[in-house]
């Protein structure tokens, strides 16, 4: 058992750390934060320029095919400088990617995959209804019809991050009516300059530089070969996307633990009161254990999830496990790091309120937390809780 990383893996690590360094500072980040609704095209291009998109594109279609592991350590440093700009540059090198290398005809790949790569394509997935997030099946009633050439799109999605900002929207429907729910939905490649697409804000305290949104579908025609999978297999097809997009969330986390703890740990060193630094004070001492504590198990929890997906084991009870435990890190940190900062936690001018702020998206996103414990005593034999 090696918990250690290689060379190469302490290099990917030191690289994406200087670049965040450089390119996603303290007052950078805020300024988006108050400024824009996705990342902006130079810092994208600066993405496009160090490799970033290529890392999870297969090398036949001009990419470096990163483990999973090798995507997360540097993924890691991107969410602890800013978790807007990891979900903004992670729908795209995340949902694009994995759906078409794993689901795309041989023309659909050789289509896509070079433009995700050279960062000319941006993607997102469209899963989530009003209705409901984690009752995939229950949910979803989103329908594509099949008309000769075309399929025709009627219905509506919400929360959709990076949406706004995509050319194609990864959009999951029903296409059969008498199936049942897990043999009736399919997974469609859907240009989001289609005619009858509406795109609709949605304001949110969290991750403010990278939207998420509604989206209606209006008798949306797009072309029968945009069809991704199977027809009817959408359901089983879509597990090889939704157990990793957890480990990324899990990392999200990670990376929100990190950044709370340096900066708590910093400014309990700097801040002087009653005649000596804070840090001396054995309650903040035990906030910036736990919190410490709590970055060291949900690291250790998404690496070994992303280390069981590489090789080929099964991995939904640690991506499960991972997600809850670094997102519940994640509440944590950002709550007890606004504690030591005093009333600057709360402050604009301080970036623990945006940690504290995007880490109650993780809380339910892409999976909420009291579900993710209902779904492991599943995976454990328990019945559904749900059912």
């Amino acid at each position: 058992m090696d918990f250690g990383l290689s060379k190469e893996q302490e290099m990917m690590r030191k690289e994406m750390k200087h670049f965040c360094k450089k390119e996603l500072s303290k007052e950078y980040v805020q300024w988006m934060d108050e400024n824009v609704d996705f990342p902006p095209d130079e810092l994208w291009q600066k993405f496009v320029d160090i490799g970033f998109f290529k890392s999870s594109i297969p090398e036949e279609y001009g990419g470096d095919a990163l483990s999973y592991l090798d995507q997360m350590i540097i993924y890691e440093e991107i969410c602890k400088a800013s978790m807007s700009v990891a979900l903004a540059v992670g729908t795209t090198s995340g949902f694009g990617p994995r759906f078409i290398a794993e689901l795309g005809t041989k023309e659909q790949k050789e289509k896509y995959l070079p433009l995700i790569g050279e960062g000319k394509l941006k993607t997102c997935m469209a899963l989530t209804e009003p209705a409901g997030g984690t009752d995939i099946l229950g949910a979803i009633s989103t329908f594509a019809e099949e008309k000769q050439d075309r399929w025709v799109l009627n219905g509506e999605k919400v929360f959709i991050t990076a949406a706004h900002a995509s050319d194609y929207m990864i959009t999951i429907c029903k296409t059969e009516s008498d199936a049942k729910p897990s043999r009736s939905l399919s997974v469609f490649l859907v240009p989001s300059a289609s005619k009858g697409i509406t795109i609709t804000r949605i304001p949110k305290i969290s991750c403010h530089h990278c939207d998420s949104v509604g989206i209606t579908f209006s008798n949306v025609e797009i072309p029968h070969e945009n069809l991704l999978g199977t027809k009817g297999n959408g359901w089983y097809e879509m597990l090889t996307v939704l157990n990793p997009e957890r480990i990324a969330c899990a990392i999200m986390g990670v990376g929100l633990i990190a950044a709370a703890y340096e900066d708590a740990f910093a400014y309990a060193q700097q801040r002087q009161a009653f005649g000596g630094p804070i840090s001396r004070f054995q309650i903040l001492q035990h906030y910036l254990a736990d919190i410490y504590i709590n970055m060291e198990n949900s690291r250790n929890l998404t690496y070994k999830a992303a280390w069981l997906c590489d090789h080929g084991k099964p991995y939904h009870m640690e991506a499960t496990m991972a997600k809850l435990v670094a997102s519940e890190g994640a509440l944590h940190a950002g709550r007890f790091g606004a504690e030591i900062l005093g009333g600057y936690g709360i402050c604009m001018e301080y970036p623990m309120q945006r940690y504290l702020r995007d880490a109650y998206q993780l809380q339910f996103s892409p999976i909420s937390n009291e579900m993710s414990k209902n779904m492991m005593m599943q995976f454990q034999g328990l019945p559904k809780s749900w059912a």
